[in-house]
């Protein structure tokens, strides 16, 4: 088989979650292109629609399903909305999550519990409702979670430490779901999507973040969607309970919040 062919994902099918724009447009898009049908997760169906129309444009079936993921039984109606649609999953994509900084003493309890909910628990809700499905065939979960889950800075106490939950459910689900079904992690740094718009139109601060970036730049939705697809696909076979840093080689938080502290 030529090497690049192992990055084939003919006929399979993906579960993408916050699929309508930034790193989910473009991991569902990646993952068509490359053979596979896409079910297509997100609170907005206009944003959705227009994905699926690009994924049909690439010869691939799509689904669409508005779902707001923070009530997790809606996954569980995505997940057999998919089965009975595309009769298979093979990929799941837990992509959704997110979190504002914040002052640690602004931080509500509320606001740290959901910060969890919002990252953690959804992805063990759609993990959960798919890994039956999957189960025979065998297949591939990748969970998109952050570097802030591995390093330190400031007003991150809430999102940081559901992305380093994240991380190690993701080796421990790993472990739970070996030898049929690998799960890894990508660690994402700043990368320009919709989550960082506030900040980018501020010229002064975008200059900072790149200047903190060994790279010199921030990340797009395509260096993300490249390293799903590797995780998803048959070229990552012997890789499981891993977490691939793909931040532009960051050793802590490029993005200065000018937080007080105490």
């Amino acid at each position: 088989m030529p090497i690049l062919d192992r990055f084939r994902i003919d006929d399979q099918v993906a579960l993408v979650t916050g699929a309508g724009r930034g790193i989910g447009r473009a991991t569902a898009l990646a993952l068509a292109e490359n053979g596979a049908d896409v079910a297509l997760a997100a609170r907005s169906v206009e944003e959705l629609e227009a994905v699926a129309e690009e994924i049909r444009k690439l010869g691939r079936r799509a689904l669409v399903v508005q779902c707001n993921a923070a009530k997790t039984e809606n996954l569980e109606i995505f997940t057999q909305r998919a089965a009975d649609e595309f009769g298979r999953i093979d990929i799941v994509i837990n992509n959704v999550g997110g979190s504002m900084p914040k002052d640690f003493l602004k931080t509500t309890e509320k606001e740290f519990a959901g910060a969890f909910h919002f990252n953690v628990t959804t992805a063990f809700s759609l993990s959960k409702a798919a890994v039956p499905h999957m189960a025979e065939r065998g297949g591939a979960i990748v969970n998109i979670s952050s570097s802030i889950g591995q390093m330190t800075g400031k007003g991150f106490t809430a999102y940081g430490t559901a992305k380093a939950a994240m991380t190690h459910f993701t080796k421990l689900l790993a472990e739970d779901l070996a030898p049929k079904i690998r799960v890894n992690a990508i660690a994402v740094g700043s990368t320009a999507t919709s989550a960082l718009e506030t900040v980018l139109t501020n010229k002064t601060v975008h200059k900072a973040m790149v200047d903190a970036t060994p790279l010199k730049r921030l990340g797009e939705p395509e260096d993300i969607a490249l390293g799903a697809l590797y995780l998803a696909s048959p070229a990552s076979g012997y890789v499981t309970g891993s977490v691939m840093d793909i931040h532009g080689g960051i050793t802590s938080a490029n993005l200065d919040l000018d937080l007080a502290g105490i």
